[in-house]
């Protein structure tokens, strides 16, 4: 198609070009022969590019292809949590290697019962987590929460449990420098008791056990604060069938502290309590065994002159009359209490108080006067000097007077 527009106007960026039915088009100046001037006529010719529409169409197919290949079929995974050792007071926890597929990663964040537990540090190279303090035999409730450019996402709900004191499954042992009958018989204890042993130190050990305090796995468990026992706590655990305190079993503790069997405790639990002094007071029926101890005075010797009743209860009455006789005998022994004091020392001081007070007003009214003294004394000898000075002026005022009288 040949078309034939008129140049009305040439500028540097813009040519204004005019159609036979008078319409304007702008046109790049540029496109325009150089010797084009206002009132030229010139011919364009135009027509549509099938091949050059097809090759665009094409290249635009491919580029959403690719598009939809690289970040439309592959998704971030939610995480997966699980429980993998748990105590009495802590919860060791594991999840898959986060799979991001094409989006990058925000944060990875824990929650417990509903609530953010924290943030986890390094989510792509960290897989594990500690949570301890935990309450003994409580439920918890976990999970995580994924932010990713691509979204959100949440992974399923773990319910897990802490262990009570007498489940002994949690207890995972790292074994250290030791003999090998000593670990030998390490193993099969923690077998009986359902604990496990491991090679490494880990985040979830909870104990290392060893006689020497050296080598390299002593030294990780050290940096990671993992307590360091002997073997004996363990068998000190199956013994008491509950968890013992690790106080006495460390490698530089005294072995007196370590005690094997029932807890002390338990021992007291069916002891009797020990006597009262109201206990100790009354006669004890004399045995051959027994040796007889020196009776405190008022006491015993009162209790033994009462006369025995043939009635039932008899003995009871003795005894509250022997109570009866020593508290007597102890208010007899009571020290006298102080007299009281005097009602006229208040009376002595308030009138002390009054004199001076009394006083420090005479000299105040004293100071007073003297004050008022002075100062007229002061106005008095001003008054003098004024009058002195007058005199003075008048006196020299005459003179010159009478300087000035001709003669």
């Amino acid at each position: 198609m040949l078309v034939s527009l008129t140049v009305g106007k040439v500028d540097a960026g813009v040519a204004v070009l005019l159609t036979q039915d008078n319409r304007l088009i702008e046109f790049p100046s540029v496109l325009l022969p150089k010797n084009i001037t206002s009132g030229s006529i010139v011919d364009i010719e135009v027509s549509r590019n099938h091949a050059a529409e097809q090759a665009s169409i094409a290249s635009f197919q491919a580029l959403q292809k690719r598009i939809l290949h690289t970040y439309g079929l592959r998704t971030p995974s939610p995480p997966v949590l699980r429980l993998r050792n748990a105590t009495q007071t802590s919860l060791v926890l594991e999840w898959d290697p986060i799979d991001l597929a094409t989006a990058s990663l925000k944060s990875l964040s824990l929650y417990r019962n509903g609530s953010k537990a924290g943030s986890i540090p390094r989510p792509l190279e960290m897989l594990s987590t500690k949570i301890s303090g935990l309450a003994i035999h409580t439920e918890y409730t976990f999970h995580l929460v994924l932010r990713t450019s691509a979204g959100t996402y949440q992974s399923e709900k773990l319910t897990c449990r802490t262990h009570k004191m007498t489940d002994l499954s949690g207890i995972t042992v790292t074994p250290g420098i030791m003999p090998a009958p000593v670990k030998e018989a390490l193993a099969r204890t923690l077998d009986r008791i359902g604990g496990k042993m491991i090679d490494t130190v880990r985040i979830d050990t909870t104990h290392f056990v060893c006689t020497e305090g050296r080598g390299p796995l002593w030294e990780k468990a050290v940096e990671m604060n993992i307590p360091v026992v002997r073997p004996e706590w363990v068998d000190a655990c199956e013994a008491e069938g509950t968890i013992v305190s690790v106080r006495g079993y460390y490698l530089n503790a005294d072995p007196k502290h370590r005690q094997l069997g029932p807890r002390p405790r338990s021992q007291h639990q069916h002891q009797q309590p020990p006597p009262t002094a109201s206990t100790t007071s009354e006669p004890a029926p004399p045995t051959g065994s027994q040796t007889t101890l020196p009776s405190r005075p008022g006491t015993m010797e009162h209790a033994a002159e009462q006369p025995t009743t043939p009635f039932p209860g008899g003995e009871q009455t003795s005894a509250a009359a022997g109570q009866q006789n020593q508290k007597e005998e102890a208010n007899k022994t009571e020290k006298p209490l102080p007299p009281p004091p005097k009602e006229d020392a208040p009376e002595k001081e308030e009138s002390k108080e009054k004199v001076e007070e009394e006083k420090k007003e005479q000299d105040k009214a004293e100071e007073e006067s003297k004050q008022a003294e002075a100062e007229e004394e002061a106005k008095l000898s001003e008054k003098a000097a004024a009058k002195e000075n007058g005199a003075a002026r008048a006196r020299e005022g005459e003179g010159e007077q009478l300087d000035e009288v001709p003669l």
